[in-house]
């Protein structure tokens, strides 16, 4: 059985003072995960709220990358959903992973679009 995507769902806690509420920094991390994990860009938005928190999307042909951040639990929720067998949805994790300085993580993957008899998305 095939899936058409694979849907990390990433947990980031106690992450670096300050990170999670600077759009700039959350922006710039979204998009170097974007790129190390070989995704083609399409387009991206990002909004600050007050009094704190910051929620950004960036497209990819091959699906999405997201953030939602709560920095005053220090924490940050992060989607990479990917299709095909061109990107590697593991390496975004890591540098987000890294970028934000979580000391403690956890990952969920979801297979997304399990179909019978369907082929992988040629996204």
């Amino acid at each position: 059985m095939n899936a058409l995507g694979r849907h990390l769902l990433l947990e980031l806690k106690n992450c670096k003072s300050g990170v999670l509420n600077d759009l700039g920094f959350l922006r710039e991390a979204l998009l170097a995960a974007a790129k190390e994990s070989g995704a083609t860009v399409m387009g991206e938005s990002f909004h600050s709220f007050n009094p704190q928190g910051v929620s950004g999307v960036v497209i990819i042909a091959e699906s999405h990358m997201s953030i939602h951040t709560w920095p005053e639990y220090d924490y940050a929720a992060v989607d990479v959903f990917t299709c095909g067998k061109s990107v590697q949805p593991e390496k975004a994790v890591e540098v987000m992973i890294e970028r934000l300085g979580a000391k403690n993580h956890s990952i969920i993957e979801v297979q997304r679009g399990i179909l019978l008899n369907s082929p992988v998305c040629s996204r």
